[in-house]
């Protein structure tokens, strides 16, 4: 909890003063996935975050008896480095320990996907207090709900763009009641989307969704500076709509992570429902973050020129029309 609330300061001063995330780079998860491909016979996929083609210096560490075949390969794909490369265990991993070296001198988690030769896939999250871990031969209820929950918490304070929309509309809204409002419809829009994308009923292309996204938290942020001057336009006048409209595009890239993770054979209900309310707590967590920030700004006289509370709303605008022209020009150009 600690941990999540420090990512959520973070965020909050890179919308604050930064067009482009630097830092998160440092908090986006790591993944690893062990695919099962005969006895105790390994292919592995290792995924760092990477700044440039400077990666975190995270390292997968197997028992003891387990060796490289060969060397792994390593490209650099979107702002990550993957290696991939086999292992030869003397006995199979089910029931040993793996861990994540350096993991815990960072404040990124790590993502781990075991996949047996036999039996539905297991899914585990380590983080920098809990480095290592087991690879289970089986997943309950309570672990595929668990590690579902954590995910989606972990995917809404690590969502900036997304982040940045919630915080847009917490400075048009000053009506509780209206604010109340537009959370709920922005939450139920992104679950319907969120929902049909994962069980193949709705699609959108993932990368002109993203750039959709970009512009959403423009036309907030554009809206929030016209309601400043009293100009107040269809996002002040029906904020929940506006929320609805937007958050169904949200719920697609909520869905495009969720699919990079991957859903457990055979609990695949229980844990989208149980990412989903992971991704609606860290948004409550967000607000409260937020709302207490703005109770404190206001008993701050050093803080209540007009441009010092306009600074935050250029932030997010000027954020948000980098990442349009950044994915745009990735879409024309791919």
């Amino acid at each position: 909890m600690i941990r999540w609330v420090r990512r959520l300061f973070l965020l909050l001063a890179l919308a604050a003063g930064a067009a482009q995330p630097a830092l998160a780079h440092e908090v986006r998860p790591a993944y690893l996935e062990i695919r099962e491909i005969g006895p105790a016979l390994y292919d592995v996929l290792w995924k760092t975050p990477a700044q440039g083609r400077m990666r975190l210096a995270l390292d997968v560490d197997l028992p003891s008896d387990c060796e490289s075949i060969a060397a792994p390969r390593t490209v650099l794909v979107d702002a990550a480095v993957l290696a991939r490369w086999r292992e030869q265990c003397a006995e199979p991993l089910t029931g040993r320990t793996i861990r994540i070296a350096a993991l815990d001198a960072t404040l990124t988690d790590a993502i781990v996907r075991f996949e047996p030769e036999e039996g539905p896939a297991r899914l585990l999250r380590l983080t920098a207090d809990s480095p290592a871990a087991i690879l289970p031969a089986s997943q309950s209820f309570a672990d595929v709900a668990g590690t579902y929950f954590g995910l989606g918490v972990e995917h809404i304070l690590l969502g900036v763009d997304h982040l940045l929309f919630v915080l847009a509309l917490l400075l048009l809204i000053r009506s509780p009641a209206r604010l109340i409002g537009a959370i709920t419809a922005f939450t139920a829009a992104h679950s319907i989307t969120l929902a049909g994308a994962t069980f193949g009923v709705l699609y959108l292309p993932p990368a002109p969704v993203e750039a959709a996204i970009a512009l959403s938290i423009m036309f907030v942020a554009v809206e929030v500076l016209h309601a400043r001057d009293g100009r107040t336009g269809v996002a002040h006048r029906w904020p929940w709509i506006v929320s609805f409209a937007f958050g169904l595009l949200h719920g697609f890239g909520f869905a495009g992570a969720l699919h990079d993770i991957g859903l457990p054979e055979g609990a695949v209900p229980a844990a989208l429902l149980f990412f989903n309310l992971g991704v609606e707590a860290g948004q409550l967590l967000f607000v409260a973050a937020c709302l207490a920030v703005f109770w404190l700004a206001r008993r701050a006289p050093s803080l209540s020129h007009r441009w010092v509370q306009l600074a935050p709303t250029y932030a997010i605008g000027v954020a948000a029309a980098y990442w349009f022209i950044e994915r745009t020009t990735a879409i024309i150009f791919a």
